[in-house]
């Protein structure tokens, strides 16, 4: 028996082992053919992105297609964005050990985890939270992982002067990233390229009655 015991286990830790290496092909894979040849090549990126295992961030029945180029189902209609989304926000967001991060992400943590190892502290909020504003004040870079159609004028409010912010929008059905600034107290975004970003409903605009 404990021969047969011996062999179950070194079976299993095959099974798991077989599985990392396939994980970890598959993030190698990721920053090669989805990240690097679109255009996302500072080493900062890149090493910050091979770092956090994208695979711990879904369900289970979802860990295969973790390293997929789409958005990939979370549940109850959230989705964990394209690495390429969030290589390009991380890019454009270029956090520093100096930021103050305010995250409205949808509660999957990957891109937590990545702003996390690059910048001096991140709060994360939920969507249907962002309306009340983050707990502090006084952020030096807002990152919406998601796409929006506006932004609460509570959210834009814990923002310091000058403070950076990165999402996604929503224009006439297409999403795009956006990039922007908070000056005189208000947020100018500009719209970048067009890329697929799960978008957020709790950032719909109020829609304007029409006869």
């Amino acid at each position: 028996m404990g021969t047969l015991a011996r062999h179950k286990d070194s079976g299993m830790a095959t099974t798991q082992q077989t599985a990392g290496d396939t994980f970890d092909i598959a993030r190698r894979a990721m920053i090669d053919s989805q990240l690097r040849t679109s255009g996302v090549n500072e080493p900062w990126v890149l090493t910050a992105m091979a770092g956090v295992r994208r695979e711990d961030f879904v369900p289970a029945d979802s860990r295969a297609a973790a390293y997929s180029d789409r958005a990939v189902p979370l549940g109850e209609g959230r989705y964990l964005a394209s690495p390429l989304v969030h290589g390009r926000m991380l890019s454009e967001a270029a956090p520093t050990r100096e930021d103050k991060v305010l995250l409205v992400g949808d509660g999957a943590g990957y891109l937590a985890a990545l702003l996390a190892g690059l910048c001096g502290s991140v709060e994360s909020i939920a969507p249907h939270d962002a309306a009340g504003g983050g707990k502090g004040a006084d952020y030096t870079l807002l990152v919406v992982d998601g796409a929006v159609e506006q932004l609460p004028a509570a959210l834009c409010a814990g923002l310091a002067d000058e403070a950076r912010v990165v999402t996604g929008v929503v224009e006439r059905g297409v999403t795009r990233l956006a990039v922007g600034r908070k000056s005189a107290g208000d947020v100018a975004l500009y719209a970048l390229a067009e890329i697929g970003i799960p978008v957020l409903p709790e950032f719909a605009a109020p829609r304007r009655w029409s006869f």
